[in-house]
């Protein structure tokens, strides 16, 4: 015990953020099925609030050591501006810590003032960690460099030179903070895509299909925002609507209200929906899945529907016409061992077969991988998923993570995936590096 009352403050962080990884596999492994849903969902919820405070502690350290402790004997250390300086940066770091848990006790039909505070803050501190180490490692390689060529290392003033780190981070997250929060302000972008599409019938050429994905809502996207993607998607007259995922970040419940305007999506041919990793973790897929029913939106359970250019589904076809419009779980189902739910292809795609148009809708990139090794025989896969990393230095992470990043591939001659980069975000309201998109898929039929 005294031993771990000596370690650094940093060691310690990292420790409580591997003791409470371990618990939330634990939980998973042992306490998914034995604990009623609710307890669950609150130790879930729980469990993941703690795991990123216990993260983000150990850059909350670096950030107070760089901007306030590295001051203390600077000049400037006895001044009233450094004692309000450091009641910002306390408050800076409180509300960026306080965010995840909104989660748990600020969700609403529109997102609260704090909640969206409290968020900017998280994006803004993640800015300034990146930066900041952005910063030390040049001034370290700068040094380096100087002692390799046998020069003294100076220039600046000891005393001034402390504060000028920290100043620049604190100007760049300021000006990329502004930036991501109006960008993220926008309307989403209407993105048209035409896909050449074989096997599609000739009655269904030119199908329309508006593409929704990673909408969250719950702490910071609240009804507002959805009555505007609706009238979004209510403008482009689709044929079809599909949303991939991540569609709300709380219980049916509580968020009833916020959903509603789904119910006046004008879909000549239906609006279906499938499930994301943030489904999961709000424990409350049954639930979510009746109230959407009420909204005409028809999740796809690992099932599929034909659908022919007049709107009737099919179980066997009619000349043919006909195309299979199949959803699978998220994978991370299977990771949570949520009961009743987990990625089955051979069960979402029975029936749909390779002389017909196969459309496949798969939250994570990385399903939509999975699942044409096993079929590559399908026609398209919708995706969302990675945000387009939302904002910047996680774009980096979310294009090596994952197989598909954003925008549309050709895997093979007759086969195509498409990731939406997200039609809301995660959370933070910004977007750096990424835009949010209603994609409008046109296909085609090819030769």
């Amino acid at each position: 015990m005294a031993t771990l009352r000596q370690l650094p403050l940093g060691v310690k962080a990292a420790l409580a953020a591997g003791t409470v990884f371990m618990s939330m596999m634990v939980s998973r492994s042992y306490l998914a099925e034995n604990l009623e849903l609710r307890a669950w969902r609150w130790l879930l919820r729980l469990q993941l609030a703690l795991f990123a405070n216990s993260l983000m502690l150990m850059g909350s350290l670096y950030i107070w050591r760089s901007a306030v402790s590295d001051l203390r004997h600077s000049p400037l250390a006895e001044s009233a501006c450094f004692r309000l300086w450091k009641l910002a940066v306390v408050t800076f770091l409180a509300l960026a810590h306080s965010s995840f848990f909104t989660m748990l006790f600020l969700v609403a039909e529109e997102p609260y003032l704090f909640s969206l505070a409290a968020y900017s803050c998280l994006g803004a501190y993640i800015i300034m960690v990146f930066f900041l180490a952005i910063l030390s490692a040049m001034e370290q390689a700068s040094q380096l460099l100087a002692w390799r060529s046998g020069r003294a290392v100076g220039g600046l003033n000891k005393a001034r030179r402390p504060a000028l780190r920290p100043a620049l981070a604190v100007a760049v997250t300021l000006v990329l903070s502004v930036a991501g929060l109006l960008n993220a302000a926008q309307p989403p972008a209407v993105k048209t895509v035409e896909v050449p599409i074989h096997q599609l019938p000739a009655a269904m050429d030119n199908l329309k299909i508006a593409l929704l994905s990673d909408i969250h809502l719950g702490p910071t996207v609240g009804r507002t925002k959805m009555e505007m993607f609706v009238s979004m998607v209510n403008a482009l007259e689709p044929d079809v609507t599909v949303i991939v995922g991540d569609l709300s970040d709380s219980e049916a419940a509580i968020l009833r209200t916020a959903v509603a305007p789904l119910g006046r999506l004008q879909s000549r041919l239906g609006t279906y929906f499938v499930t994301g990793n943030h489904e999961y973790y709000t424990s409350d897929v049954s639930n979510w899945f009746t109230l959407l029913e009420s909204l005409n939106v028809r999740p796809l359970h690992n099932e599929n529907v034909k659908i022919s250019a007049t709107g009737a589904q099919h179980e066997g076809g009619e000349q043919g016409d006909w195309i299979c419009l199949a959803g699978v779980d998220d994978i991370e189902a299977d990771v949570m061992h949520y009961s009743g739910h987990g990625m089955d292809l051979v069960k979402a795609l029975g029936g749909c077969s390779p002389d017909h148009a196969t459309i496949l809708l798969a939250h994570q990139p990385l399903a939509a991988k999975r699942a044409l090794q096993m079929r590559p025989d399908i026609n398209l896969v919708l995706s969302g998923h990675t945000h387009a990393g939302q904002i910047f230095p996680l774009n980096v992470a979310a294009y090596l993570l994952n197989p598909f990043f954003a925008g549309l591939y050709r895997v093979a001659q007759t086969t195509f995936v498409y990731v939406s980069p997200g039609t809301a975000y995660y959370g933070i309201p910004m977007r750096l590096g990424s835009r949010a998109e209603i994609t409008e898929l046109i296909l085609h039929r090819a030769p």
